[in-house]
């Protein structure tokens, strides 16, 4: 069998050591016992498996690798992010010693040399550490390659430099199954996307967020990336599109829900108090349509950021309505009260989604 990614070789590493100690549970219970041929041949086949998934994808076999890779990520983030920052800080540092020509040359040669570096690393990093270092610093280089550009040729700030960056950092992503460059690529995405639409309306691209609406066509773009494409093999990628889609939808919608003279309404004379109650609904039934979606496609994901939403909203309007008139105990027994009424309601959620399950053919 050929396994693509490391991350679908470890999903199924993590299978056949649940399948191995629920099996010993089922024979020493007498519910399933195979005979020694097939036992031995069990063994051999999945001992044939780990080699080879360590051997090629440098895999975690038990809970002590799985322990020890969770530092190595540790150390792999934090690395990347002293590495782009020492990149940054070494071109500030020496920058007005060279002329013109020498610049450029540093800039693109920086540039090019950290994305060949970051291939030649992936084509021998088994264990993908170095390769998120790498395609880091790459990344690194590239924004400030383009930054650097613009102020030696004097070039107006726009956003349209966002575009380039977000291409590079989904490239990396997809090609080395990076999410925190694919979560830096949305970013872009989501930035570009808002300063165009602010700018629609008549706001310069800087001052996109005065907007939060301008933030509403991104979140759609960003719902229709794992409904089109299948991220079959590339571990949380759909969640993080999920996740930054509900961001975009819901954020606004928090803050809209306040601040009523941010939206487009305010310039038809709506009142600003029926745009803030007419986004405060919103936000409510948004948040609670992602816990009934995500629930009913098992994406935790989903439900988990709907769960957040639904208790900001509500706790932020139980504080505007009764924080004034109420004793303090009496307010927070009211959020406590709130707090049980959701988990039954969500325990009655998981309950008919567990039905739903079970009956499935």
């Amino acid at each position: 069998m050929n396994t693509p990614l490391r991350s679908e070789a470890q999903r199924r590493a993590d299978e056949i050591a649940i399948f191995q100690v629920e099996l010993e549970r089922l024979d020493s219970e007498g519910v399933l016992h195979l005979d020694p041929a097939q036992q031995q041949a069990l063994r051999e086949h999945h001992a044939a498996l780990l080699a080879s998934f360590a051997g090629r994808f440098d895999i975690d076999r038990d809970a002590q690798a799985r322990q020890l890779s969770l530092g190595m990520r540790v150390a792999s983030f934090l690395g990347a992010l002293a590495l782009a920052a020492s990149v940054f800080f070494l071109f500030y540092q020496f920058w007005g010693n060279f002329d013109e020509t020498a610049q450029v040359a540093i800039l693109l040669g920086a540039a090019l040399a950290s994305l060949g570096l970051t291939v030649w690393i992936q084509t021998r990093d088994a264990s993908g550490y170095f390769t998120k270092l790498a395609a880091m610093v790459a990344f690194a280089c590239f924004v400030l390659n383009l930054t650097m550009l613009g102020q030696i040729f004097n070039i107006t700030p726009t956003d349209r430099a966002l575009l380039p960056w977000a291409a590079l950092a989904l490239l990396l992503a997809y090609a080395c199954d990076l999410r925190l460059l694919l979560a830096a690529g949305i970013c872009c995405v989501v930035a570009y996307v808002a300063a165009r639409v602010g700018e629609w309306g008549g706001i310069y691209w800087l001052h996109f967020g005065e907007r939060p609406e301008n933030f509403f066509p991104v979140a759609a773009l960003l719902f229709a990336v794992p409904a089109l494409l299948a991220h079959r093999r590339l571990s949380g990628f759909a969640a993080i599109y999920r996740i930054f889609g509900l961001l975009s939808l819901l954020l606004p919608m928090l803050v809209l829900g306040h601040w009523g003279y941010g939206s487009y309404l305010a310039n038809y004379d709506i009142e600003a108090r029926s745009i803030e109650g007419a986004y405060e609904l919103a936000g409510f039934v948004a948040s609670a349509l992602a816990i009934w979606i995500g629930a009913r496609r098992q994406w935790p994901d989903m439900v988990n950021t709907g769960i957040t939403f639904f208790v900001i909203f509500l706790y932020t309007k139980f504080f505007d309505w009764w924080w004034e008139i109420m004793p303090k105990y009496l307010f927070f027994l009211v959020l406590g009260l709130a707090a049980i009424l959701i988990l039954l309601v969500l325990k009655r959620l998981r309950r008919v989604g567990h039905g739903a399950t079970e009956a499935a053919p």
